[in-house]
């Protein structure tokens, strides 16, 4: 079926060539030889300060540079409280996202020849003209709040500030809905603030953490995973939630082995433990926290009894551990986690763990949850923005009535004119994102994609989305740019700087200018006063009595703490951030808006006959699909594989490494076959599988059809009513052992 905007494959067109890859070695040398401890063969390298780009933690390091030019390796810097000098995998492997070569390399136009849709290469001018001549017209016909972007990673600040100058704030991360949405939310209501990112979690001096559905360890967050490993040779108690025998589980003292979806129930019965055998912190939430006595009523039936029968965790084993927390309170904390959405009500799950951490005195403390500081650098000079006739809001239409960010979904949603909505997005920016594997509804997604006038992706690597894209524009990677001073909150305020190691290779640009070159085109000049991006910089940390050309020696500048101590004081007046300045046990926020003041179990579906529960999660080498085609990580994991109970296999007659596809409930098949995982550490009930790989776009030669792809088998999302997130752990796969598509041929 033909479409406005077919699906192309970049690699089929020839395009940009084999280039030179100027000395940078992608196979076995440079960051693979730190990798594997073999012998550094290098010589009078320069370093340039960097901070990583391969996962949102942003560690700062040094790129060190070879006479010749190509980047040798990536160590961290010492003095990053983010890092402490050490890079995990993901972070030494970086060098490959430079050396790539199936990185996008020209600027890229959708044209039509023969009737086929293909793509040709375009100057930088030809396509930055047809970019901006093209939101020029929807904005004449539409207005420019008509215009979105999609946004991941340090690129999105630029284009954000391009589309707030030119008359729109319908700018959505797809991390909200998907990912952090109903933590933020859910802690906001109960201290008034959630706990950011990186969170401020005091692991390094914590006596009892709990992990409910937090892999560190597996996610890499590399400040967690080494203070999380600083505790436990302290002495301090892990608890594991997890229906699979994780990397934290394996090094836990408890693992709780839950049964999938049940997680408020153990919460509220934890919450029922310290409240009915008095062990909650009761100095601390007499005096910070109100709603006591309306929680206390409400657990009143949640015992571990009535839990075990929903969670599959023993009533003395929900006490014990319950009671491991009260012991080292208020140094304990239960981690707020990370990619919070499963099943729909994950605010309230969210909200569950913030109750608990609040009863065991655990927010402002040490070994709980530290106030964290960072500084903000002023913007640089610029007119003040025209305000949009409507917003992201206006998508809502109505609906989650507490989100606090745009919702990727109901951006999408208002991208389909059959939708009938008022408010009508015409033209998408994306940068850094690939929406095609990461955002659920697929179907939603492809009306809007066919729906747009305009469809302009900015990427370092050619990605499933490009292959939508009316115009694609390639972009440097961090390797080979100045970006913004990281001024991320910690224990104390940082400062850390990227700058180029290596010039751009290939036609590529940094975010930065692309940006900016396409404002000056819709004449905008005013809000981009500057050459480049050194000179904003430079402005930037001037005004703060800072210097550019320090940071440039040192990479990374601590400051002083200015605004309080890091813990609470003994004894002080503490005012939380609340409308009542106390922590809510009991929200009236929540009760105002409709929905419930405290958290409540509500049972979710079941797998038929023969189906399991798909759980998915993250490997220490890779970051979702961004890693997936990087030489160096691929050499690490190259595939994923499905964790499978040898009960199951048993059942099915499924032996050791045998590839099978996946069917999901409603009938969607893999792409791809993938390797079966035989073992104990999964509950017979459900499989899992690492998320990132099967890739179907053959421009990825080191990621096309590696594993299989789990958010092909994500059709059935759950959106939590509060804030929108999109709960994607409701999908149950069955095994197929013969390709399906020889089925079909036949």
């Amino acid at each position: 079926m033909k479409t406005r905007r077919d699906f192309i494959k970049i690699s089929a067109l020839g395009i940009g060539g084999t280039v030179a890859l100027g000395g940078a070695s992608w196979v076995l040398g440079g960051p693979m030889a730190n990798l594997l401890g073999l012998p550094d063969e290098t010589a009078e390298l320069k370093r340039f300060p960097t901070y990583c780009e391969v996962c949102f933690w942003k560690c700062a390091g040094w790129a060190y540079v070879k006479p010749d030019g190509g980047i040798q390796k990536i160590i961290g810097n010492a003095d990053d409280p983010q890092c402490n000098g050490r890079l995990c995998p993901r972070g030494t492997g970086g060098v490959g996202m430079y050396s790539d070569p199936d990185r996008l390399k020209k600027p890229l136009i959708r044209v039509i020849k023969d009737g086929t849709q293909s793509y040709r290469e375009a100057s930088w001018d030809e396509a930055l003209d047809y970019v901006s001549k093209k939101m020029q017209e929807i904005a004449t016909k539409h207005g420019p709040e008509s215009i979105a972007l999609f946004n991941h990673g340090s690129s999105g600040h630029y284009f954000t500030h391009l589309l707030n100058a030119f008359g729109t704030n319908n700018i959505a991360a797809p991390s909200f809905a998907q990912c952090r949405g109903p933590r933020d939310t859910g802690f906001e209501a109960t201290f008034g603030e959630s706990v950011g990112s990186p969170e401020a979690t005091d692991i390094r001096d914590t006596r009892c953490l709990v992990l409910i559905g937090s892999h560190i360890g597996e996610n890499m967050h590399n400040g967690q995973v080494q203070e999380m490993s600083d505790a436990i040779d302290k002495g301090a108690v892990i608890i594991t939630v997890d229906p699979r025998l994780s990397t934290a589980a394996s090094k836990s003292k408890y693992w709780l082995p839950i049964k999938p979806s049940t997680d408020i129930a153990l919460l509220l019965s934890w919450i029922h433990v310290l409240l009915y055998d008095e062990l909650y912190n009761k100095e601390y939430v007499e005096k910070y926290a109100e709603g006591l006595n309306e929680l206390k009523e409400h657990v009143k039936d949640y015992t571990p009894e009535w839990a075990y029968g929903i969670t599959t965790i023993k009533p003395e084993l929900i006490r014990l551990t319950a009671r491991e927390m009260a012991n080292a309170a208020p140094s304990a904390m239960i981690h707020p986690g990370r990619h919070t959405t499963w099943y729909g009500d994950d605010v309230q799950r969210s909200r569950a763990i913030a109750i608990l951490n609040a009863l065991l005195g655990s927010w402002g403390n040490r070994g709980g949850i530290f106030f964290k500081e960072g500084i903000k650098l002023p913007d640089f000079p610029h007119p003040e923005f025209p305000k949009p006739a409507w917003s992201w809001q206006d998508t809502l239409n109505g609906r989650y009535p507490l989100a606090k960010e745009a919702v990727t979904n109901t951006i999408i949603e208002a991208s389909i004119p059959e939708t009938g909505k008022e408010h009508l997005i015409k033209g998408w920016i994306i940068s850094g994102t690939n929406l095609v594997v990461s955002v659920p509804l697929k179907e939603q997604l492809m009306k809007a994609i066919h729906s747009l006038d305009l469809l302009v992706v900015v990427d370092t690597m050619p990605m499933e989305i490009t292959g939508y894209a009316d115009v694609v524009l390639p972009e440097c990677t961090y390797l080979e740019r100045y970006d913004d001073i990281r001024a991320s909150a910690h224990r104390e305020p940082t400062l850390a700087l990227r700058m180029p190691a290596v010039a751009p290779m290939h036609e590529t640009k940094p975010a930065w200018w692309i940006a900016k070159q396409i404002g000056e085109r819709l004449g905008l000049a005013a809000y981009f006063n500057y050459k480049d991006y050194e000179e904003v910089l430079e402005w930037q940390l001037n005004q703060i009595g800072q210097s550019l050309d320090e940071l440039k020696k040192v990479g990374i500048k601590r400051l002083p703490r200015t605004k309080g101590p890091l813990y609470i004081e003994p004894g002080s007046d503490y005012t939380f951030k609340t409308a009542s300045g106390k922590i809510q046990l009991y929200s009236k926020e929540f009760a105002d808006a409709g929905f419930d003041a405290m958290p409540t179990y509500q049972p979710h579906a079941e797998p038929q006959e023969g189906f399991y529960r798909l759980i998915y999660g993250r490997a220490p080498m890779h970051t979702f699909s961004r890693t997936a085609n990087n030489p160096n990580l691929v050499a690490l994991m190259p595939e994923n594989a499905i964790w499978v109970n040898p009960e199951v296999a048993n059942i099915w007659g499924i032996k050791k490494n045998q590839y099978v596809w996946l069917k999901n409930q409603d009938g969607v098949v893999s792409n791809f076959p993938v390797k079966v995982r035989l073992t104990e550490r999964i509950r017979w009930d459900s499989v899992y599988i690492v998320h990132g790989f099967g890739h179907h776009h053959k421009p990825l030669h080191l990621a096309y059809g590696r594993g299989a792809n789990d958010t092909e088998l994500v059709t059935n999302v759950v959106i939590d009513p509060i804030m929108g997130g999109t709960g994607m752990r409701g999908n149950f796969v069955t095994f197929l052992k013969d390709d399906p598509k020889k089925e079909v041929e036949s």
